[in-house]
Parts: C-alpha cells; sequence; structure tokens
C-alpha cells in the first residue's frame, strides 16, 4: 500500500484528529498497560482510521498494549474487502490481519432487520476471537455522530435513554468495547479518508440504505438549520443531565 505525500492542511487535519483519539483514550479510561486489543475492521473509513491512529500510538506512547486487527466475513451478504489490501495495510503497520468467516440463516431472523442480525453475529464472532486470542479489549469506530443517530434512534423507537458509552465493560469484566473515535464528528473522518485516499469496500451493502438510521439523519440536519451545533449539544446532554427535572418515577 502507498502512502501518499500529505499537503500541510491534510496534515493538520490528521494531527488534530489523532489529538482528539487521544484525549478521548485519556478521558475515558480506554487502554491500559499490557491490554490486548481486538479491533473490528469492516473496510470502511472509520476502522482504518481507528487502526491506524491505535498503530501510531504504539511507537510513542508509554502505554504497551498489543493490536489484532480482525474482519467478519459473512457469507451471505453481498459485501466485500480488498482483503490484500488490507493485509498489506497491517503489514506495513508491523501487524497481523486476521479474518473470520460465518455463515447465518436470515430466514430464522423473524421480523428482525438484516442489519441488527449482521451486526449482532459480527460482534458475537469478535468476541469469540478475543477468548481465543487472550484479548481482554474490542475497539469498535463509532464516532461521535454514531453516538448521537443512536440516542435519537432509543428516544424514538425504544423509548429510552441510551447511547454508545465511550469504554463498556461485558461478561463479568472479560473484556470491554472500547470506542476511541467516539468523539470526532463524521465530517472530520470523511476529510481525513479523502487525505489518505483509502480503497473503498469492493462491493457495497446491498442492506445499508434500509435502515432507520438515515432517516435518523435527516431527522438531525432538519436540527442543524435551527442551531449548527446541534448535533454536538446533543452529544454534550448525555453528559449533563438533570434527572431532578426529569418524571423519572419506578417502573
Amino acid at each position: 500500500m502507498k502512502t501518499k505525500n500529505l499537503s500541510s492542511v491534510e496534515k493538520k487535519l490528521i494531527d488534530k484528529n489523532n489529538r482528539t483519539i487521544g484525549k478521548a483514550i485519556h478521558k475515558y479510561n480506554l487502554i491500559n498497560e499490557g491490554d490486548r486489543i481486538v479491533i473490528g475492521i469492516s473496510g470502511g473509513k472509520d476502522s482504518f482510521i481507528l487502526l491506524e491512529s491505535l498503530a501510531m500510538r504504539l511507537k510513542y506512547s508509554p502505554v504497551k498494549y498489543s493490536i489484532f486487527p480482525v474482519h467478519v466475513k459473512i457469507e451471505e451478504v453481498p459485501y466485500s474487502i480488498d482483503e490484500n489490501y488490507v493485509r498489506n495495510m497491517c503489514k506495513n503497520m508491523g501487524l497481523d490481519f486476521y479474518i473470520k468467516t460465518i455463515s447465518i440463516d436470515f430466514n430464522q431472523s423473524g421480523d428482525l432487520s438484516p442489519c441488527f442480525i449482521c451486526s449482532w453475529h459480527r460482534r458475537k464472532e469478535l468476541f469469540k476471537f478475543c477468548r481465543e486470542h487472550n484479548c481482554n479489549k474490542l475497539a469498535l469506530g463509532h464516532h461521535l455522530d454514531d453516538a448521537v443517530q443512536t440516542l435519537m434512534m432509543n428516544l424514538i423507537f425504544q423509548g429510552s435513554i441510551s447511547s454508545m458509552p465511550p469504554n463498556l465493560e461485558l461478561f463479568n469484566n472479560e473484556v470491554s468495547i472500547i470506542r476511541p473515535l467516539l468523539l470526532l464528528p463524521e465530517k472530520n473522518l470523511i476529510d481525513h479518508a479523502k487525505a489518505r485516499e483509502y480503497l473503498k469496500e469492493k462491493k457495497m451493502c446491498p442492506y445499508s440504505n434500509e435502515t432507520s438510521r438515515n432517516s435518523i439523519k435527516a431527522i438531525i440536519e432538519s436540527m442543524e438549520k435551527l442551531n449548527p451545533r446541534a448535533k454536538n449539544s446533543i452529544f454534550a446532554a448525555m453528559s449533563n443531565i438533570h434527572s431532578e427535572y426529569l418524571p423519572i418515577g419506578k417502573k
């Protein structure tokens, strides 16, 4: 994989994004000495930036940890990445690239959406890899927009106030999900990916435009017409809850 020469503007952008990722790591205590971290590689820009940033930090951070980039491939979904491209990317970083292939029977999924079923099985396979390789953390490429959209979806469809925590301990603290990109808006990641000229997926998922998330994006965009910083305000609100002014009662 060739690395293009960055302009001063592009380098400034990437440096700023990496500082924000570092801020999230320190603020939420995401990485500690000796951590063995699985990185879920989807083949999209977010997972590439996550991989690049965590691999780069290893070069200068006093905190030493190990990285295991893993891509889960589902036989029934016509979505594919350029495996050689990702393998070479990992090789240039001194990392091995792992691919796990699984099969899903979507006909037994009832009314659940294909995206939910696919995501659930991918996550399950990543947890399995964590156990098999004695890894204690799973890093995912969710960003600020993802967190805000999830909050809105849970409000509208589930009647709950919940989203994507930066650090979520599971299975009696056996493994934690960490989200180092959570303080970054998607626009920053799009510009970052353009600067790096990452290769896009070979085949896009046919279900990618069938989710409610796209409708939620439109709602948030309409909010930004009222307040250009609406998205940031919604994200900040998740850490600024005044329960005494909410009709909270026993279930």
